[in-house]
């Protein structure tokens, strides 16, 4: 794909749903009782994945498609059957992890979880280990920790889990995991991650608590059932991200990007932004089906270097690429610390990212946990590669605006795991 450098971005976008809402809706309207009418589910790769999975255990999902409301029929806590053939998790880590977490519960039933070849490359014992503990026996290549996986369905025990990593996915797998167990289950994460399971599993019914110095303690108790919602999924911060960085670099860009959701937990992209001194305001503030929302408007204007690291990360790991760009553009040094969760996403994404943005000229210094990017670089147009990654492509995309000359960007195609119609967006937004 040939992407024209040294462009400008006007005018209004609505980002497509949430992801990680997208695959809790349907999972949690799979196992509840009743029906789940979801509107604003991603029609993306991933949450169809999850969809997917839900199908093949007897679970009603209507078709997917943008702008039509999805139903699940939900089959209660046990009413998950036992496939007939291998689940196909594609991409999705998402899928994937909280799969264990719902399946490890079902006693006397077998699941075999695999995925495409970069999903297979993926460490799972981060979350088949915390399961371990609640008696799950989950089976796979490099002792559990990598797919295919064998799941046993075993009756789990509530425990107290301390996670080593601030991580939704594992979190919500153990949460998932607990419904089902006998007696109630503590998650003691060492930073608040995403708590979007948290909000939606009390939506349906689960009978669970959030405490703890900046909620990090999650407790919930078996014994409710869940009962199927109306699901209304606010645009995706993460691919709100992109427009973002892209009118706070693009020289003449002005953008509302409308309909985003602003939980706390996932909004470090925009305090991050702000100590950089990007023109972004928040307008139309309002609170949907139990998520915060608004719209944002962003303008071009000069920013200076940040350094990052600590509680922050989990709350902005999925936009640590695209801050990577803006970063080329800020005044001064920016440094990114305990990001090493990184490298285990759909790519190493910090060797990715400094390998593509090294080819546009930029002087990025990557290490085991972060990196260090010296702002104040003119990038240069050049031959690009998504390297599979969505989030990589897109940003990417990002960079290639405010380059000197045009790039060319390989496997574009990879936008489309999270965002669809990323590059017609784009075409419609450039002037």
């Amino acid at each position: 794909m040939s992407l024209p450098g040294v462009g400008s971005l006007r005018g209004q976008v609505r980002v497509p749903g949430d992801k990680s809402i997208s695959h809790r809706a349907l999972l949690f309207g799979g196992i509840a009782e009743g029906t789940t009418r979801i509107d604003g589910l991603l029609p993306a790769e991933d949450p169809l994945s999850t969809a997917d999975c839900l199908r093949a255990m007897g679970v009603g999902v209507s078709a997917i498609r943008a702008g039509e409301t999805v139903e699940v029929q939900g089959v209660g806590l046990d009413g998950l059957l036992e496939p007939g053939d291998v689940l196909d998790c594609g991409n999705s880590g998402t899928t994937m992890r909280l799969m264990l977490g719902l399946l490890a519960g079902r006693a006397g039933r077998h699941f075999v979880l695999t995925g495409d070849d970069s999903l297979r490359g993926r460490p799972m014992r981060r979350v088949g280990a915390p399961l371990a503990e609640m008696g799950a026996l989950i089976h796979g290549r490099l002792d559990g920790n990598f797919a295919p996986l064998a799941v046993q369905g075993r009756q789990l025990h509530g425990r107290t889990i301390h996670t080593p990593v601030a991580s939704a996915q594992v979190k919500s797998a153990i949460l998932l995991a607990a419904l089902t167990a006998t007696g109630e289950t503590t998650v003691i994460e060492p930073a608040q991650s995403r708590d979007h399971s948290e909000r939606m599993l009390r939506a349906f019914g689960a009978d669970l608590e959030v405490g703890g110095t900046n909620s990090t303690e999650i407790t919930i108790r078996p014994g409710s059932n869940l009962r199927g919602q109306d699901v209304v999924v606010p645009g995706d911060i993460s691919s709100a991200a992109f427009w973002l960085v892209a009118g706070a670099i693009t020289p003449g860009a002005e953008l509302k990007i409308e309909n985003v959701g602003l939980n706390p937990s996932r909004t470090g992209i925009l305090e991050v932004l702000e100590q950089m001194g990007a023109r972004i305001s928040v307008l139309n503030s309002r609170d949907v089906a139990g998520e915060p929302v608004g719209d944002l408007h962003v303008a071009h204007g000069p920013l200076q270097a940040f350094d990052i690291g600590g509680e922050l990360i989990p709350r902005l790991v999925d936009e640590i690429p695209v801050l990577a760009v803006a970063a080329c553009y800020a005044t001064g040094v920016s440094r990114v610390r305990d990001a090493g969760e990184l490298r285990v996403k759909e790519t190493d994404r910090l060797a990715v990212m400094a390998r593509q943005l090294g080819a546009m000229g930029a002087q990025i210094e990557e290490f085991e946990d972060g990196m260090v990017i010296v702002g104040g670089q003119k990038l240069k147009g050049a031959e690009l590669d998504s390297e599979t990654d969505h989030r990589v492509a897109m940003s990417l995309a990002v960079a290639s605006l405010v380059a000197v000359g045009d790039s060319k960007l390989h496997r574009p195609e990879a936008a489309a795991v999270s965002y669809p119609s990323f590059w017609n967006d784009l075409a419609r937004l450039r002037n």
